[in-house]
């Protein structure tokens, strides 16, 4: 059994029900968009955001799960799919988990009216149920993902990227959301605010590490979901390459900053880059960082009953970490 359906086995029925949920909360009386939002519905990714709202419900909730667990769920995936569709037009991506983008597809304009449309659904659900304490984790969470990207816009024009300034930045951009996805699920069933804390914790802990093992995919060797030494030529700062900088002397510090500012698309620089990164220690350093978000996560999953969903919840942990793609 693949991992992912490991993690998916205690809240199947539940991930089954949430996807016709999903559909409905995408519907409109306008056909062209019905047309865009049936072709996201159909290109969906593994939907490991909704599985951490149900999983802590369940696992907050003494196995039981409401309403407001499922439109949790909704509005996260609402959102979040709304942040990819602008992010595309945003990077002028023409490619989105192998299929081509809805910018590619339909055009700027119209894919960034989908993603506004999404946005709204997303709040507009949570409001005409008066969920306001489940939109306000949500819209914490948006909030914070912008601020992270246009800090890191503003730091990558520089490359002076401190190691504090890019855990601000991977915490803002992608670990905030997965805090927010567990912590919606633990408040969706009323659990004890202490709980809430802890599992947005727990989400943080958990998406700091994720965002550290996609970094190191940049200096991988098999062919993954993005190109390799891609963030070089997107000028941005991972943590191999912050940590090489600060371990070089000056003068080759220069030479680094010089490859990624005007030769990032030199194969030839970036190749050697790469394997300076490595034998500098980049590497072994970002991923002893991993390690240690993702042992304080497992710790904090610790306080919770053992039971199928802490389980399920620990694997999702190693997946993060140990994914190949």
């Amino acid at each position: 059994m693949k991992v992912v359906e490991q993690i998916k086995k205690p809240i199947y029925k539940e991930m089954e029900l949430f996807e016709e949920k999903f559909t409905e909360s995408m519907s409109s009386k306008v056909a062209l968009l019905n047309r865009i939002t049936h072709f996201i519905v159909n290109r969906k990714g593994k939907q490991m955001r909704p599985m951490f709202v149900f999983l802590v419900a369940k696992l907050t909730g003494n196995g039981k799960i409401n309403e407001r667990t499922y439109r949790g769920a909704s509005v996260i995936e609402l959102i979040h799919t709304a942040t990819l569709v602008h992010d595309d037009v945003v990077d002028d991506s023409n490619k989105r988990r192998g299929f081509f983008s809805i910018n590619a597809l339909w055009k700027n304009k119209i894919a960034v009216l989908v993603g506004d449309y999404l946005l709204s659904k997303g709040l507009l659900l949570s409001i005409e149920n008066e969920d306001f304490d489940l939109l306000k984790i949500i819209s914490v969470a948006v909030r914070e993902m912008s601020q992270g990207e246009l800090l890191q816009i503003e730091k990558s024009r520089d490359l002076d990227i401190t190691e504090a300034v890019y855990y601000e930045i991977i915490r803002q951009k992608t670990a905030t959301l997965l805090a927010a996805c567990c912590a919606m699920g633990a408040q969706s069933v009323g659990a004890p605010e202490e709980d809430v804390k802890k599992m947005h914790q727990f989400g943080e802990l958990l998406g700091m590490a994720f965002q550290i093992k996609d970094d190191l995919f940049d200096y991988g060797d098999h062919q993954i979901g993005k190109p390799r030494g891609i963030d070089i030529k997107e000028k941005k700062m991972t943590l191999p390459l912050i940590y090489t900088l600060n371990k070089v002397d000056s003068k080759e510090r220069r030479g680094i900053i010089n490859t990624i500012k005007n030769h990032n698309t030199d194969k030839a620089k970036v190749k050697a880059l790469i394997a300076q990164v490595k034998s500098e220690g980049g590497l072994d350093f970002a991923i002893q960082k991993m390690e240690a978000y993702k042992k304080q996560a497992l710790a904090l999953l610790e306080e919770f009953p053992k039971n199928e969903y802490r389980s399920a919840l620990a694997l999702m942990l190693n997946y993060v970490t140990e994914r190949k793609i």
